[in-house]
């Protein structure tokens, strides 16, 4: 079991989610517990899954698996997808909204809507050199490259028009 996605190779899959509202401390530890253990026990048709779990910037839920070992089936998929909506449901969080972009000022992580955002875009609050997060990012390689872009590198630069 591993729950830091430092060490994983860079073709490893890797899921983002992130969560509506910021994570406490307590909240972190309780659902970094929940994700060591399933990730413990996550298997593809009953081959063990090498997979990491953790919790980054109190925010988001990243998990990724080393399919070199196993390929993560459609089944074993679906299992992250029933244990992230039970961490949702758990912790009354919403980890599914892809149309809330995260952004940094300064240090610290915002998160608005997507019109929101536009309208941030529109009264210069944010420009194309704020770093936003790309949570479709699918394997290790693009999170290390390609989750923290500045905007005019993301799919959100639309808004920049």
């Amino acid at each position: 079991m591993n729950d830091m996605i430092s060490t994983m190779p860079p073709d490893a899959r890797v899921w983002v989610y992130q969560s509506n509202s910021v994570l406490s401390d307590a909240e972190v530890i309780a659902i970094k517990s929940e994700g060591a253990h399933f990730i413990s026990d996550w298997a593809a048709h009953g081959a063990s899954l090498k997979a990491s779990f953790d919790i980054l910037y109190n925010r988001f839920i990243v998990i990724a698996v080393d399919e070199q070992q196993a390929m993560a089936s459609g089944c074993s998929i679906d299992k992250s997808v029933k244990f992230v909506k039970e961490l949702e449901h758990k912790f009354n969080l919403n980890l599914f909204d892809r149309m809330q972009v995260a952004y940094k000022k300064g240090e610290e992580i915002n998160v608005c809507s997507l019109s929101e955002f536009e309208k941030l875009a529109a009264q210069g609050l944010v420009n194309e050199l704020t770093i936003v997060f790309n949570n479709m990012v699918t394997s290790k390689k693009l999170f290390d490259t390609q989750w923290q872009v500045p905007l005019k590198q993301s799919w959100q630069n639309r808004v920049l028009a």
